[in-house]
């Protein structure tokens, strides 16, 4: 009697996998769905309010490549690490840059920073995305 919760558990695993590739299936079949997707999701970023990831990178770029440092050149070495993998030495290198910025200038750096592929560690990017919001309010 005890392989009846397991062979349940099976049975339920090999459904939903089922539901998925035919999900899958009619998603390939119809490309148009696809489309109206990608639709969808421009215009919600142009909609972003600006305190998620997703959206606040989109907004934050710029259309100029042109990268402008905020003396922090030796930021380039921590390109490509994931936010939540910097040491504590590197994250406070990070927060002492941050911190001796002008308010007005940490949209430019943030922008600075993903241009270069540079992550802001998690410990800090409430605080980074605050006073973005902020700037924002004070600029409409």
């Amino acid at each position: 009697m005890w392989w009846i919760p397991l062979l349940i558990f099976v049975l339920l695993s090999i459904t939903t996998l089922i539901l998925i590739e035919i999900r899958e299936r009619k998603r390939q079949a119809n490309p148009a769905s696809n489309n109206n997707r990608r639709e969808e999701k421009k215009t919600a970023d142009s909609n972003c309010c600006g305190e998620h990831l997703v959206c606040e990178r989109e907004t934050l770029l710029n259309s100029s490549p042109e990268i402008i440092y905020y003396d922090d050149e030796e930021l380039d070495s921590l390109a490509g690490i994931e936010s939540d993998q910097f040491t504590e030495e590197q994250t406070e290198e990070i927060s002492e840059i941050f911190h001796s910025l002008q308010e007005t200038d940490v949209i430019g750096w943030a922008r600075s920073l993903q241009l270069r592929n540079i992550n802001i560690p998690l410990s800090l990017r409430d605080e980074v995305l605050l006073v973005i919001k902020e700037q924002r309010a004070k600029s409409h």
